[in-house]
């Protein structure tokens, strides 16, 4: 097997480079396609203690949404430099921990592709059955040669395994923790998704999201996300956060708190703006121009930083009184379940 070379994956090596010593990385997985092999990278900066909050970035889960993973990468040149010079967020780091996967289907943001190189969408591909209308897109096993397959039902693929391995081993073992996956190509406006996408069911840690939520608003007023579960736009099945979402209650729910998020920017936007990219591959997911790049690298930093520090300071959203969650999951259920 030989390595293969692509742009992302070249840039997250440099960025590795640069980072040195001061970051942890393991190759968590290797993926073998036509002769060629394909590494996953999981990239950790900050404490090693398994008792501090822990922050994680995923990227590049549909390859052809690969501004995600280029959201990631951006980011993680900005820390980079920062860990050069600045205090505070040094500081910030010795009681924390950050988890980077930029490429977790490095084979699709290679070939362009929403599948991985087994024809399989990776977020269809847990053992998650969805509860209520489904349509083809929410997943099937019809044939690879559609999108939305979700595979072979025996075994989850090598990716989706990676991906979990990571989730279970940096934050499930940590008392608060918040996954973020990136992803594009539905609507005009950015969201800001939670659980859960198989059913319209309130998920577990549903007052602490909408007392985050409210945090969000209060700090930020004229913020450009629409906060909701998946399932308010549409049910799927094989959804990867589900499936990990609910192993964590299983075990831990009283004791610790895991909050998986996905950030679906609105790439319909684009399309509007520049409606010929329609007929380009990655034109329907992935901004084209370059200042339409930089703009979507840029404005999601913000977001980055806010989950940060609420991780640090989490009583305003974590620490509720029994009068107060009942009152947070009352108006949750009607903002988003009647």
């Amino acid at each position: 097997m030989t390595a293969i070379k692509f742009p992302e994956l070249e840039q997250l090596e440099r960025i590795i480079e640069q980072l040195g010593d001061r970051a942890q990385t393991e190759v968590v997985e290797k993926i073998q396609y036509q002769d060629h092999e394909f590494p996953i990278h999981c990239i950790t900066l900050g404490s090693t203690q398994p008792d501090v909050p822990v922050l994680a970035f995923f990227g590049g889960v549909h390859g052809l949404e690969k501004i995600g993973s280029e959201v990631i990468l951006s980011y993680m040149q900005t820390i980079s430099q920062l860990l050069d010079w600045d205090q505070e967020f040094l500081a910030r780091l010795e009681r924390s921990r950050l988890v980077f996967v930029p490429l977790v289907n490095p084979v699709g943001v290679y070939l362009g592709t929403r599948c991985n190189g087994n024809g399989v969408d990776l977020m269809r591909n847990s053992p998650v059955e969805g509860i209520g209308a489904t349509r083809i897109f929410s997943g099937h096993r019809i044939t690879p040669r559609l999108p939305w397959y979700r595979g072979d039902e025996s075994k989850m693929e090598k990716e989706a395994q990676a991906l979990c391995r990571v989730v279970q081993q940096h934050m499930f073992n940590s008392p608060l923790s918040i996954a973020l996956d990136l992803h594009s190509g539905f609507g005009i406006q950015d969201r800001l998704w939670f659980p859960y996408a198989s059913r319209k069911t309130p998920f577990a840690f549903i007052a602490e999201t909408l007392a985050l939520k409210e945090l969000f608003d209060r700090c930020y007023q004229h913020h450009i996300y629409r906060i909701e579960p998946t399932c308010q736009e549409y049910m799927i099945n094989g959804d990867l956060w589900d499936y990990l979402f609910d192993d964590f209650v299983q075990r831990f729910e009283a004791e610790r708190l895991f909050l998986p998020l996905t950030l679906e920017m609105g790439s319909w936007l684009w399309l509007r703006k520049s409606p010929m990219h329609l007929f380009s591959r990655h034109g329907l997911f992935h901004p084209l121009l370059p200042h339409r790049q930089q703009r979507i690298f840029r404005r999601h930093f913000m977001l980055f930083d806010f989950l940060f520090r609420s991780l640090l300071y989490p009583e305003q959203w974590t620490q509720l009184k029994p009068r107060q969650k009942a009152a947070y999951e009352k108006k949750a259920s009607g903002l988003w379940y009647e």
